[in-house]
């Protein structure tokens, strides 16, 4: 079942050329960043199974206390979703639909105040849960609309790391490798993020991975 792979989404974060949030106070862009690089320590560096979710666990509780800290504040829901994606991803199982529901939820929210919240992120995350969670009657999965959100994403950040490797991935499961290609190039070229550098590296070894598949499938 397509929930139980991981949705390691979100985020590497899906930030993309600063951490920071327009408008947020200096305690606020040290928590957000604080938050993204917290999730990169459990996505890449902590070993699946037991003491992923355990990561992850602690981590979604985190994110929930800083958005109802920061109402309003669209980062924030965006972290809160991210985390919970990633967090269904290392749980796996039906069990985790929920999390993705939830997950959903706060991303949808995020994009009513503010779509251009971290250079669309939303977008990004939002169209990766569509693509990697089951659709009806099990799921809300949905492949149009995937791939719509991940085409927005693009037209907001056409040359982040993280919309071009989701949009790969969607492609790649597809069948449509040449165009999977083109995105990992440009996924693999994508400016560093400061403060973000395990992340970035974790995601490039994701973009390296994807890309080998890629060719083998190219001959």
């Amino acid at each position: 079942m397509k929930i139980l792979r991981q949705i390691a989404l979100l985020g590497a974060c899906l930030v993309a050329p600063s951490a920071f949030a327009a408008g947020a106070s200096p305690e606020f862009d040290a928590e957000l960043l604080s938050i993204q690089q917290a999730w990169a320590k459990a996505n890449y560096e902590t070993p699946a199974g037991d003491a992923r979710v355990h990561a992850f666990d602690a981590l979604e509780k985190r994110a929930e206390k800083f958005t109802h800290d920061h109402p309003g504040r669209p980062e924030a829901l965006i972290w809160e979703g991210i985390i919970e994606s990633s967090y269904a991803g290392a749980k796996g199982g039906l069990g985790a639909l929920s999390l993705c529901k939830e997950a959903k939820g706060n991303l949808e929210a995020a994009l009513k105040l503010d779509p251009k919240a971290l250079d669309g992120s939303a977008y990004t995350s939002l169209g990766t849960l569509y693509y990697k969670v089951p659709g009806f009657p099990v799921g809300f999965g949905d492949e149009d609309k995937a791939e719509k959100l991940l085409k927005k994403a693009l037209e907001m950040n056409p040359d982040g790391i993280d919309p071009n490797f989701f949009y790969a991935e969607f492609l790649f499961e597809r069948d449509r490798y040449q165009e999977a290609l083109q995105r990992l190039d440009r996924a693999a070229h994508a400016a560093p993020r400061p403060g973000r550098e395990s992340a970035d590296k974790g995601r490039q070894g994701e973009i390296a991975a994807l890309r080998a598949k890629v060719q083998e499938k190219l001959g």
